[in-house]
């Protein structure tokens, strides 16, 4: 399709069929927007989506899914793996080939999604490969912003679901202690693809922003599990703070139990006992560009919901 044919904005987005980068198209869409889309899968025909088969080391799908767009919108990433050294593969060099495709395609705008564990590299493999990845973002010479969300939840996440299963079950096993922010997703879509407008490229232009739920401090993680517990229906739950001992013995159940899909990994521990993973207030987003619109609250409680109308719960 020609540029004078293409609606006035378009975007590349990578991740666009899972949980964030699936509410980043939708929000896209919404705002009719059109989308270029990396897949590995085939995927059904959607208006206003273009879907490019491929993935983030594909030296063909890349230029295809950068040629002509206004901006990118770098979602994919791997999150947990009990093998580290993929980290690396997927966020740093992934990073790398999707920020030469947009710089050999003429696409200025980069809004990478990375995460809070990026500020203790140290901590965790995950955290150093966001970090590493940050720093390629900075020194690529586009206009870059660097969104680091929190915990996200809302429907269709598979993450923070085992935090509703566990409260429905009236025992929700906590981290040593310390707090953390949440950020619905749909919530952290609208950042996305606001940033990616005319107005976020002049206010996000080379900045680092921390969203959230707009709750001052975050929540601690008694707190979150009792909100949790009050949105699957549990007046009380039992939330007992686990040593990292303990933490560590049970990461390696899961992985005895569940293989390569255990959710409870080493590296995943190691920032979970981490006790400040709160949006600090120096990097929010500026507030007529952006602002969220679902309290925790109301977020959890509707999520809750959703879990149990499609028979997660």
């Amino acid at each position: 399709m020609s540029r004078a044919a293409r609606p006035a904005t378009t975007l590349a987005i990578t991740g666009a069929t899972g949980f964030v980068g699936g509410a980043v198209l939708d929000e896209a869409l919404a705002q009719g927007l059109a989308v270029r889309a990396l897949t590995r899968r085939p995927q059904s025909p959607r208006d206003g989506v273009e879907w490019i088969e491929g993935a983030l080391d594909d030296s063909s799908a890349l230029p295809s899914l950068c040629e002509g767009v206004d901006a990118a919108i770098h979602v994919a990433g791997l999150t947990n793996t009990p093998d580290p050294a993929r980290f690396t593969a997927a966020n740093v060099d992934g990073t790398a080939n999707v920020l030469a495709a947009a710089k050999a395609a003429g696409c200025r705008r980069f809004i990478f999604v990375s995460s809070l564990a990026a500020r203790e590299p140290r901590l965790s493999a995950y955290g150093a490969s966001k970090a590493k990845a940050e720093e390629l973002v900075e020194q690529s010479g586009l206009d870059w912003t660097i969104v680091r969300p929190p915990a996200v939840y809302g429907p269709r996440d598979a993450d923070m679901f085992e935090l509703f299963r566990s409260a429905k079950s009236g025992v929700v096993p906590l981290p040593p202690g310390g707090a953390t922010s949440i950020i619905h997703v749909a919530d952290l879509a609208r950042l996305l693809v606001a940033l990616a407008l005319k107005e976020g490229v002049r206010k996000g232009l080379r900045k680092i922003y921390e969203p959230d739920d707009g709750r001052e401090g975050g929540w601690s993680q008694k707190e979150l599990a009792r909100e949790i517990g009050r949105a699957v229906g549990r007046r009380r739950v039992y939330a007992p703070h686990l040593p990292r001992p303990v933490l560590d013995l049970a990461a390696r159940a899961d992985r005895l139990m569940r293989g390569d899909r255990a959710r409870l990994t080493a590296d995943r521990v190691s920032y979970m006992c981490h006790p400040n993973w709160v949006a600090r207030s120096d990097r929010k987003a500026p507030g007529d560009l952006w602002a969220p619109r679902i309290a925790g609250e109301e977020g959890l409680k509707a999520t809750a919901d959703w879990y149990r109308a499609e028979g997660w719960l």
